[in-house]
C-alpha cells in the first residue's frame, strides 16, 4: 500500500463523510485558482498545511514526500513562462514579466495541489468509489475503477519483489545488466497483470458475479457543524485576501 493510502486509512478523519472532506479540500483548491496569487494562494496554502498537520494528523515528513512530486510538476510548468520565443531580442530571450507570471503560476498550482492532498490524505479511495453510484456514475464504471484500484497494489507488490530478486542476483551491477533487468521486469509484470486479471474474473464468476460489485460502505452522516466551519474558513480566506489586496494597492 502506498504511504498516502495508508495515511488515509489511518486518518483521524477516516470516519467523516467524504462529502465533508471534499467540500473542504476542493473548496481550498477553487480558492487557490480563483483568488489572486498574492495573498490568496499563500493564505490557502497556509490553511491547508495547518489543517493537514493539525486536525488531520499528517506528519510533516509524509506531507513533504507527497507534496514534492506535484510541486516539481508545478515548477516545471512555471519555467517556460520565464522565456519568450521570437521577438527583437532574439529567438529565445528572457520574458519581461516572466518571473512575475511564473511566480504567480507556481503559487496557484502549489496551493491548489495542497487542497487536493488534503482530500487524498483523509479519504481512502475505497470510501469514495462506492458512493459515486449514488451520484449518478454508472455502476460498471465504478466497478472497473474499484477493481483496478485493488489490483494495482498487488502489482506494485509484485514489482517490488521482482526488483529485490534481481538485485539479489546482481542484476543492477552494470548499465547493461540494469537494462536487461528492466526489460525482464516489464515482461514479467505484463504477464502477471494478465494472470491476475484472469484469476480475478474466475473468482468473480465463482461467486455469482452479475455485473455489480457489492461492497460494505462505512456508515457516515454529514456534519452540519463541519460544513459550517468549512464555509467559515473559506469565507475568511476570501475576505482576508480582499482586505490585504486593497491594503497593498
Amino acid at each position: 500500500m502506498l504511504p498516502i493510502d495508508a495515511a488515509a486509512h489511518s486518518s483521524r478523519w477516516r470516519r467523516r463523510h467524504p462529502c465533508e472532506k471534499a467540500v473542504l479540500g476542493l473548496g481550498l483548491t477553487v480558492c487557490a485558482i480563483s483568488l489572486p496569487p498574492w495573498p490568496g494562494a499563500v493564505l490557502v496554502a497556509a490553511a491547508a498545511v495547518t489543517v493537514l498537520l493539525g486536525p488531520a494528523g499528517v506528519t510533516p515528513r509524509l506531507l513533504w514526500r507527497a507534496w514534492r512530486i506535484p510541486l516539481g510538476f508545478c515548477a516545471t510548468g512555471a519555467v517556460p513562462l520565464l522565456f519568450a520565443v521570437g521577438g527583437p531580442e532574439g529567438f529565445v530571450a528572457l520574458a519581461p514579466d516572466g518571473a512575475l507570471h511564473a511566480g504567480r503560476l507556481l503559487l496557484r498550482t502549489s496551493a491548489a495541489s495542497l487542497g487536493v492532498l488534503l482530500f487524498a490524505f483523509t479519504t481512502p479511495v475505497s470510501d469514495v468509489l462506492p458512493r459515486l453510484v449514488r451520484a449518478g456514475v454508472p455502476a460498471p464504471v465504478v466497478d472497473v475503477a474499484l477493481v483496478m484500484y485493488r489490483i494495482s497494489f498487488l502489482l506494485l507488490d509484485s514489482l517490488r519483489r521482482i526488483r529485490e530478486a534481481q538485485a539479489a542476483r546482481l542484476g543492477h551491477t552494470s548499465r547493461a545488466a540494469t537494462w536487461r533487468s528492466l526489460a525482464g521486469l516489464g515482461a514479467t509484470a505484463f504477464v502477471r497483470a494478465f494472470d491476475r486479471a484472469q484469476r480475478l474474473q474466475t473468482g468473480l464468476a465463482g461467486r455469482g458475479y452479475d455485473g455489480t460489485l457489492r461492497v460494505l460502505v462505512p456508515q457516515a452522516s454529514v456534519s452540519a457543524r463541519f460544513l459550517a466551519a468549512t464555509g467559515g474558513l473559506l469565507a475568511g480566506i476570501v475576505a482576508l485576501t480582499l482586505v490585504l489586496e486593497r491594503s497593498v494597492l
